[in-house]
């Protein structure tokens, strides 16, 4: 559970990092933030491309991108949107290997929240629990 404070930081993060979002053909702009253990803050926001799907979400982006930087432990995950929308598929997926314990917090523009988690995002998902690795 993250407190009051940490939340408004990692909300506030992604409103901002949805600012610097690149989305000429969508011009749906969306930021993301996310909380490691140890308290950073990292941020990402969607890249779109002309090949669409090349395109990259905003939490996909800060996910990577934390994984990128050595942090593998994540307590919360936000989004911030125009319109308050969720994650995409993909995102989920993602955010389950990755943070399947994450809470999410869902912004808008106008700051109005949604508090959830990742398992709610995505019920029965699917993990690396069932993968046999072989060589």
């Amino acid at each position: 559970m993250i407190s009051d404070e940490q939340r408004n930081q990692l909300v506030n993060a992604a409103l901002a990092a949805r600012d610097r979002s690149y989305a000429p053909y969508s011009r749906y702009r969306v930021g993301s933030a996310v909380l490691t253990e140890d308290g950073t803050i990292v941020t990402g926001c969607n890249v779109e491309n002309a090949s669409y799907g090349a395109t990259i979400c905003a939490e996909r982006v800060a996910l990577t991108r934390a994984v990128a930087e050595g942090k593998r432990d994540f307590v919360a995950i936000a989004v911030a949107t125009a319109d308050g929308g969720t994650p995409c598929g993909i995102c989920r997926q993602v955010m389950v290997e990755l943070g399947s314990e994450m809470d999410v917090f869902i912004s808008d523009s106008a700051g109005a929240l949604l508090s959830t988690s990742v398992r709610a995002l995505l019920p029965d998902s699917f993990d690396g629990s069932g993968l046999i690795a072989s060589n």
